[in-house]
């Protein structure tokens, strides 16, 4: 059945939007998922991950890849497709689709995918599921914005360690040479 003109718009603007708020997405074949399956996967990549999964028609995908600027990878876009959209964390969505994968792996089909624009193959899935997630970037981000501070309050506390040991001796001092001269 085909769709309308209309329908046609709301679907690449709906793509177009997914594609503006997504760092990466990986491409799916989804030939044999019954309507409850699919349904497992979407919960599952937003529970894990915040990700999305929507089926697309491969055409109007192409053309929101393009108007968006993103690279069409034609040879993935064959057949019945999905797409599993990051949303700001690719790496946690591509551990999810590869844990999905395993559990499915006569119905679902992993193509590849793009990331900061570079098309990947299905075998580069495990390596972009290897990155380290977002909250896992900010923890070391934080960890190297307060190892200097840390590492400057420590200084200070020891050179004023320091400056109150020397008074200390000196008083200590001043202290027994005045008894002594009495």
């Amino acid at each position: 059945m085909a769709i309308t003109k209309e329908r046609k718009g709301e679907l690449v603007a709906q793509y177009s939007d997914l594609l503006s708020r997504t760092d990466g997405f990986i491409v799916t074949e989804y030939r044999g998922l019954s309507v409850a399956k699919l349904d497992e996967l979407r919960n599952r990549l937003r529970d894990a991950a915040g990700g999305s999964y929507t089926v697309t028609k491969n055409t109007l995908f192409s053309i929101a890849l393009q108007q968006s600027g993103w690279p069409v990878p034609e040879d993935l876009l064959l057949g019945p497709t999905a797409v599993a959209f990051g949303n700001g964390n690719l790496p946690a969505v591509a551990k999810a689709i590869q844990a999905y994968q395993k559990d499915n792996p006569d119905v679902f089909v992993l193509k590849g995918g793009v990331l900061s624009g570079a098309v990947f193959g299905s075998k580069d899935i495990e390596a972009v599921s290897n990155l380290p997630t977002m909250d896992e970037v900010r923890a070391q981000l934080l960890g190297l914005l307060t190892q200097p501070a840390a590492s400057l309050a420590g200084l200070l506390n020891s050179a004023t360690s320091q400056v109150v040991n020397v008074l200390h001796a000196y008083v200590q001092k001043n202290s027994s040479e005045g008894t002594e001269a009495a």
